[in-house]
């Protein structure tokens, strides 16, 4: 059985989802012309990719016992694009040494399901984080 700690520590990663997810959603919705054309969809498919991170994640702290947590973490909106995607760099950036942290007590605890998980949600926020570095090179 996992240990009381990862079971924090995925609820974290869960409210870290949820958070982001709803953060880029409101993010794509409320950007328009050029600047906003350009990013739009994008953030829409990283908000869909991180809200389905939230129900895998759910799913796995559940069948360990836990109890999901509903409650995002705090969410930013800047008043800019440039504002938005410079903190969504350091959401990436949390997320990836989090779901590293989590990986790797996965691992120390025999849980090698919970680690492979986050080692393939891993991917995807490293690829998040690219499009948000590569975003950022073009917003002034």
């Amino acid at each position: 059985m996992a240990s009381k700690k990862l079971l924090e520590m995925l609820n974290e990663a869960i409210a870290r989802e949820l958070q982001v997810s709803i953060q880029y959603m409101w993010q794509h919705v409320q950007w328009s012309g050029v600047k906003g054309f350009a990013v739009q969809e994008e953030l829409k498919k990283i908000a869909i990719t991180e809200m389905k991170h939230a129900e895998k994640i759910a799913e796995r702290l559940f069948y360990l016992g836990g109890i999901p947590t509903t409650k995002p973490n705090p969410i930013f909106v800047g008043k800019t694009l440039k504002q938005m995607i410079g903190q969504d760099i350091k959401d990436e950036a949390n997320a990836i040494a989090m779901y590293k942290g989590i990986a790797e007590m996965a691992q120390k605890e025999g849980d090698v399901t919970t680690a492979f998980i986050f080692k393939e949600i891993l991917e995807d926020e490293e690829e998040h984080h690219d499009t948000f570095t590569t975003m950022a090179e073009d917003i002034k």
